[in-house]
């Protein structure tokens, strides 16, 4: 959520902000209200204190014995004028919020400009593409014709975008995710976390997924959500709190289904297991200082990467630019994997830095020490990484000649020892 703060400093810094993030100019309106609504809470703060002061004067009076009908007659009109600026104060807070929290937030200057993902820059690359002796299938060929993916049945079921994993495969996908799991917690720091799947609207607003992204989210009969990403429950652990500075970072993970309507996504990888209304991700997690968010980020982009790596999956590291990063980012780095089926490098992870934009919606601090003052943490969420398309990646770059998928030495233990699915 933007502050309206910053825009008081500096409109037209700000405005040019939110052109970098394809906003029109909204910095003038903004001003407009702030200023009216502080002239409405001065003006209301005036009145309460003639109120209080006439009050006093009544009281004074009418222990005198002297005629108070002026100072109550002024009184009703306070009342009756404080009811109004009241309401008008209100509505202005309303209005204000409305627009601060429909705003994305502001991109790192070093973040490149540009509309959309056409203008998104690769700042690194690792691993060489195999060289295939033969024509590659994607994963949904290779699946089908081993008899353990299965979308019809999975269509029967439950709709599109929905697909049932048999046998091998089904077990695949599971040690991908604990090894991801294992390797978070063992080797990178973080913390496991079980988290609810269904939140409050709060939980959701925290995280900026409400208002705004409704549409895209699945709502139960009681008001609450399926949550799209764990990052939406790790997040707002923190939220309402002030937490010590020494007990920063917090670097939480979790293993959990996620659900997502794909609104606006017709027409779009509607073959196979990329792009399904139920997934399974590890989340990665950390609440930070300002100070070292910056920091954070490239530890948290590098515990990504390492996934890939030792899954030994060409990978390149994106930065996007600052009309394709997500609403909640100042800076984002999208890990895209190299998938032989399709002859392209597709999404498996994005590991963005919101800076204290989720904070400030959450009002989610931290005291550097005693008596000292507070300030907005900073929080940070990457996928550790998605576990669905790890296992088309996996699928694509193990494949075989007759059909056959070599199990990468990484996950093996989580196999029990099994080499080859075939």
């Amino acid at each position: 959520m933007q502050d309206i703060r910053v825009v008081r400093l500096d409109p037209a810094a700000f405005d040019a902000a939110m052109a970098r993030r394809g906003v029109k100019p909204v910095a003038a309106s903004l001003m407009e209200r702030d200023a009216a609504r502080r002239a409405a809470q001065t003006a209301l703060q005036e009145h309460q204190s003639r109120r209080n002061a006439l009050a006093r004067e009544i009281g004074q009076g009418k222990r005198s014995g002297a005629d108070t009908a002026p100072q109550e007659a002024e009184a009703t009109t306070l009342r009756d004028e404080m009811a109004t600026l009241e309401t008008q104060v209100a509505e202005l807070d309303a209005s204000l919020k409305a627009t601060l929290e429909s705003l994305p937030n502001i991109a790192d200057p070093d973040v490149p400009d540009g509309p959309d993902e056409s203008t998104n820059v690769v700042v690194k690359e690792w691993g060489t593409p195999r060289v295939f002796g033969f024509k590659p299938l994607e994963h949904f060929e290779l699946g089908e014709k081993l008899g353990m993916m299965d979308f019809t049945t999975a269509a029967k079921l439950a709709g599109a975008r929905y697909t049932l994993l048999r046998g091998p495969l089904a077990r695949l996908e599971r040690a991908l995710g604990q090894f991801m799991l294992d390797l978070h917690t063992t080797e990178h720091g973080y913390t496991e976390t079980i988290v609810p799947s269904l939140v409050n609207a709060a939980t959701m607003y925290g995280t900026s997924q409400l208002p705004k992204f409704e549409e895209d989210l699945f709502k139960t009969t009681d008001g609450r959500y399926l949550i799209p990403t764990a990052e939406v429950p790790l997040t707002n652990t923190v939220s309402g709190e002030i937490v010590p500075e020494a007990q920063l970072p917090i670097r939480i993970t979790a293993l959990t289904e996620c659900y997502r309507s794909e609104a606006g996504s017709a027409g779009r990888d509607t073959r196979g297991y990329l792009r399904q209304h139920q997934f399974r991700k590890v989340e990665l997690v950390s609440i930070t200082t300002p100070a070292t968010s910056e920091a954070e980020h490239e530890r948290m982009t590098h515990c990504a990467e390492t996934v890939l790596e030792r899954l030994g999956l060409p990978y390149h590291r994106v930065m996007l630019s600052a009309g394709d990063a997500g609403f909640s980012s100042a800076k984002t780095f999208d890990l895209e994997v190299w998938l032989p089926g399709q002859d392209r490098y597709r999404e498996i992870s994005s590991c963005s830095n919101c800076r204290a934009f989720q904070a400030r919606r959450m009002n989610a601090r931290f005291r550097a020490g005693e008596g000292k003052k507070v300030d907005f943490v900073n929080t940070l969420n990457g996928s550790g990484v998605a576990v669905g398309r790890a296992l088309i990646a996996v699928m694509e770059n193990y494949q075989n000649e007759d059909g056959s998928i070599t199990i990468p030495e990484a996950v093996r233990p989580y196999m029990g020892g099994l080499e080859k699915i075939g």
